[in-house]
């Protein structure tokens, strides 16, 4: 069975927009980038809500970003080769390939897809995470903490569920970045 992978990237005080929205402390460098996407390399589907889809759109829709370096260009291939599903109730159009919307999470369905796909699923975006969360299908945590407080704004973690983690393994970054990769325990 596939596992379902929360990725994020989160400040120190567990937020992963400040309060005006804005990521822009996320910015990798070089080490960071080729880590993130050796991470999502194996990942077959990418699971998003409509912000994070958006976002993350630009990797395809923005050819000026894959032009940058050969790391961005790898991730870039790397994004656009996966499947995408987007949650959303007010998305009207989709601007890249192989990807398709559902209008509502539906966790049973999350479940035949974990149970049938051949490679693992990312979940990306806290508030898609909390309902996957919420139903238990949530498998692995990647969490990528940036040595910056941000004080407030969306945090990493939105559901009340009660989840009890196991580190498996972490990593420190150059420029203080950490990866910290947890199981989920059932």
């Amino acid at each position: 069975m596939a596992k379902l992978i929360y990725v994020a990237n989160v400040s120190l005080d567990g937020f992963v927009e400040d309060a005006h929205g804005r990521f822009d402390w996320t910015e990798p460098v070089d080490e960071v980038f080729t880590f993130i996407t050796d991470l999502v390399r194996p990942v077959g589907t990418y699971l998003y809500g409509r912000h994070m889809y958006e976002t993350m759109a630009s990797w395809e829709v923005d050819p000026t970003l894959a032009t940058q370096s050969k790391i961005r260009a790898d991730f870039a291939n790397v994004w656009q080769a996966a499947d995408k599903i987007v949650y959303s109730t007010t998305l009207q159009d989709i601007s890249t390939t192989n990807t398709r919307i559902e209008r509502y999470f539906n966790p049973e369905s999350v479940r035949e897809l974990k149970s049938s796909a051949p490679s693992d699923l990312t979940v990306g975006g806290s508030i898609l995470a909390a309902h996957a969360f919420d139903a238990g299908l949530v498998d692995e945590c990647q969490l990528l903490i940036y040595p910056v407080i941000v004080g407030e704004g969306k945090p990493v973690f939105f559901s009340d569920a009660r989840v009890q983690l196991d580190l498996l393994d972490e990593r420190r970054f150059e420029n203080g970045v950490v990866n910290l990769r947890y199981r989920i325990r059932n």
